[in-house]
């Protein structure tokens, strides 16, 4: 009874992106089941991994194909279906209620925050990354001295409606910054300085912290990419203790800070979660990676972690079937783990229930805020 009362959770996917709207073919597909952002080389497939298993195990039955079903079988029975139907499928399947959408990346590509909740029957949210919108101000100031308060204004516009907000900064510089706030003069400097080499990927680190206090001074939780990711960046300055001495600052603030996916560093935001009250994490992206080791990541994340600091996502981007992927591969890992301290008199079945039930839903909908 515990373990269908674990399969049947709903869930808050609280980190996502939008489905890829145009049709796949398998090259297309497998380039968007790997992190890697180089071509696939001509000797292997990106499904020979535990993502590409993971497709073809759980993925395959709603094609109305076996379980395992081979690559190719598995890509003829999408295309016939088509990539409407597709996504609808696989977004409805998820039994999430609640997507909280970060829309700053490949806006033109994939779908949007409507497009989202329309697909799958469910409320979309949007989450600002804070990059893309000073790169948006930048575009349409002239004047250096005018971008702070025209930034201020202009998120005072966007995240009217929005729950929360992102920064990519460890894809951009990595967590080695100074953690102080930077002074006006700093921030104008900087701004001299990006607007003479032509203002477009924002990547100098007084801007990007410039942009965590200004993201931290906003009553939105904020998000931050922290571990594994495409080889834009690099993995060792993503290590989220380098983070500690900006997390001291900015507590007083009150502001909430998240860390997504976290892996190989997932014990380490555990630890940052049990440390400070404002700190919280998920494994999003990681479960779905790595695949039937789901349950033995989510274990090791649970070591010091408070559990109510662990929130779900899938960080599904492109394919559907990620959207679907993530939240069976997370109920799945939940299950086995806390089934197993039952099973071993460690936890009553009660507490079980509870505490997952605050991994699916209630963490997400305190923090955001959701209705």
């Amino acid at each position: 009874m515990l373990d269908q009362d674990l399969a049947d959770l709903q869930l808050v996917d609280h980190h996502v992106h939008g489905a890829v709207k145009e049709p796949l073919d398998r090259a297309g597909f497998e380039r968007l089941i790997t992190e890697s952002d180089r071509p696939v080389p001509p000797w292997m497939s990106t499904f020979d991994s535990q993502l590409g298993f993971a497709v073809r195990r759980y993925c395959a039955p709603l094609l109305g194909l076996a379980p395992h079903a081979s690559a190719d079988d598995y890509m003829a029975a999408r295309a016939q279906l088509g990539a409407g139907a597709v996504n609808r499928l696989f977004l409805e399947a998820a039994g999430v209620s609640d997507y909280l959408m970060d829309t700053g990346h490949l806006p033109d590509e994939l779908t949007d925050v409507d497009e989202l909740a329309k697909l799958s029957g469910s409320r979309a949210h949007e989450v600002v990354r804070l990059e893309s919108e000073l790169e948006y101000v930048a575009a349409h100031e002239s004047s250096v001295t005018a971008v702070p308060d025209a930034l201020a204004r202009w998120l005072d516009e966007r995240t009217a409606g929005a729950v929360g907000l992102k920064s990519i900064v460890a894809y951009r510089h990595g967590f080695d910054f100074d953690p102080a706030e930077p002074s006006s003069s700093e921030v104008l400097a900087a701004l001299d300085r990006w607007y003479a080499s032509g203002p477009e990927r924002v990547t100098d680190p007084v801007l990007l912290r410039w942009l965590l206090w200004t993201g931290a001074r906003r009553d939105l939780p904020l998000q931050l990419h922290v571990g594994l990711g495409d080889p834009d960046l690099n993995l060792h300055m993503t290590n989220p203790l380098l983070l500690t001495e900006w997390l001291r600052q900015v507590e007083p603030l009150g502001a909430q800070v998240v860390l997504l996916h976290c892996y190989p560093y997932h014990r380490e935001a555990g630890y940052l979660a049990h440390a400070f009250p404002h700190v919280h994490f998920d494994l999003g992206l990681t479960t779905m990676y790595v695949g039937a080791r789901a349950a033995a990541v989510l274990a090791e994340g649970l070591e010091l972690a408070p559990f109510a600091k662990l929130l779900y996502s899938s960080d599904a981007w492109g394919p559907a079937e990620l959207h679907f992927l993530g939240a069976t591969r997370w109920r799945r890992a939940v299950t086995t783990v806390l089934s197993g301290f039952v099973d071993q008199g460690d936890w009553s079945a009660d507490d079980a229930l509870r505490v997952a039930t605050l991994w699916g839903r209630e963490n997400a909908v305190r923090l955001y805020n959701l209705s």
